[in-house]
C-alpha cells in the first residue's frame, strides 16, 4: 500500500483523532489491524494505558456510514446483548472507538466438542433480542428489500461468475421460486433481525457469551431470519440432525419467551428452509460480486457448500423444486434426486 494511499491517509487521521481524545489511556502509536470485511470498513486494535485493548472501526464516507451502526448498538444493548460499546465517535469522518469483544470468533472456536453450547448461547442471545422487539424501531425487511437480495443471484452468480444469459423461459421459472419465497418470509411474523448472524460475526467471550459484531445493516423482518444464518452458515457446516435439533430447541426457548414462531414445528421448519433459501440465493449473488466486482477471491472457496444448501432446501418442497431443474440446466449437471412434502 502506497504511503499516499486513501487508506493510509485515513491511517494518519485515526492517530490524530485518537491523540486528541480526552481520555489519555489510549496510545495511537499502538494501532495496529484487526480485521477487515466484505465492505469499506476496516477494524483496528489499539492499547489503552490502563491494560485494556480497544477497537477503532473507520469507516470510510460516502461509501460507509456509521449512523446505523451506532444506533442498532443501542437498541441491541438495550436488551442485554453483548455488543461493543461506543466510548467515541467522529460520524463525520466516520471514527469509531469501541469496546473490544476480543479476537476468538465462533469460527475459530467451533468443533465437535464446543458447538452444542457455543449455539445454545448464540440462540438464547437470539431469543433475547428477539422478544424485545418493536416496529417502527429498525428499516423494514420488506418486499422490496428480500427481491432485491433475491436479484443477486441472476445478476451476479448467473450472468457475471456463469456467464450465462437465462432464456425467458428460465427466467420465468425463477421468478416463480422467488414468489413462492417471498410469499413464505413476508408472512413470517417480524422481529428484530441481525441478518448476519454467524460464526464470523460472533465472538466468544467469557461474560455475556456471544459477543455479537457487524449488525449495521439490522431491520425488522421474518423471524427465522437469523437462525437460518447461524444454522446454515456460509462457513461452517453441521450435519442436518444437528441443525434440525438446534432448530427445535430454539423453537421451543421462542415459544417459552412468547415469540410468535409457528405454533406446529414442521410448519416452524419449513419457514426456515423457505427463509434459508431466500438467504442461499443472495449470498450466491454476493460471493460472486465480491470476487468479480471488488476482486475479493477468498469467498469462492465458499459457494459449493451454499449451493449444497440451496439444492437441499430446494429439492424438499414442491413449489421450489423448479430451481433444481433450472440449476441443472445453468451448471449442466444430470437431474438432481431430491424428497417433496
Amino acid at each position: 500500500m502506497s504511503v499516499n494511499s486513501p487508506s493510509d491517509i485515513r491511517l494518519s487521521e485515526i492517530k490524530q483523532w485518537l491523540a486528541a481524545l480526552p481520555d489519555t489511556r489510549i496510545s495511537p502509536e499502538s494501532v495496529r489491524p484487526a480485521s477487515a470485511d466484505a465492505s469499506f470498513r476496516r477494524y483496528f486494535r489499539v492499547d489503552g494505558g490502563d491494560g485494556e485493548t480497544y477497537i477503532v472501526m473507520d469507516a470510510p464516507p460516502p461509501q460507509e456510514d456509521v449512523r446505523p451502526f451506532i444506533h442498532v448498538a443501542e437498541v441491541f444493548g438495550k436488551t442485554g446483548a453483548s455488543v461493543p460499546k461506543i466510548l467515541a465517535r467522529d460520524v463525520e469522518r466516520g471514527y469509531l472507538l469501541l469496546s473490544d469483544l476480543g479476537n476468538t470468533t465462533y469460527l475459530h472456536q467451533l468443533s465437535h466438542d464446543t458447538a452444542h453450547k457455543l449455539y445454545l448461547d448464540a440462540i438464547d442471545a437470539l431469543v433475547l433480542i428477539q422478544a424485545q422487539s418493536k416496529p417502527g424501531v429498525l428499516p423494514e425487511y420488506d418486499r422490496a428489500l428480500l427481491h432485491r437480495e433475491l436479484m443477486l443471484f441472476p445478476d451476479w452468480y448467473v450472468g457475471k461468475h456463469l456467464g450465462i444469459a437465462m432464456t425467458e423461459k428460465q427466467t420465468e421459472t425463477l421468478n416463480k421460486v422467488f414468489e413462492a419465497l417471498l410469499a413464505n418470509n413476508l408472512a413470517q411474523p417480524q422481529v428484530y433481525v441481525h441478518r448476519d448472524y454467524h460464526s464470523r460475526n460472533l465472538m466468544v467471550t467469557s461474560q455475556g457469551n456471544p459477543g455479537i459484531l457487524d449488525f449495521q445493516d439490522a431491520v425488522y423482518g421474518p423471524i427465522t431470519y437469523d437462525l437460518v444464518s447461524l444454522l446454515r452458515d456460509a462457513y461452517i457446516q453441521w450435519d442436518e440432525e444437528m441443525v434440525l435439533d438446534w432448530a427445535i430447541r430454539y423453537w421451543e426457548k421462542a415459544r417459552r419467551a412468547g415469540l410468535p414462531v409457528n405454533p406446529d414445528v414442521d410448519a416452524f421448519y419449513r419457514d426456515f428452509e423457505f427463509m434459508g433459501l431466500q438467504r442461499h440465493l443472495k449470498v450466491l449473488g454476493i460471493f460472486a460480486r465480491l470476487y468479480h466486482r471488488d476482486g475479493k477471491d477468498g469467498y469462492l472457496k465458499d459457494l459449493p457448500l451454499v449451493m449444497e444448501y440451496t439444492r437441499k432446501a430446494a429439492g424438499r418442497y414442491n413449489a421450489l423444486a423448479p430451481l433444481i431443474r433450472l440449476l441443472d440446466e445453468l451448471e449442466e449437471k444430470g437431474p438432481s434426486v431430491g424428497f417433496t412434502f
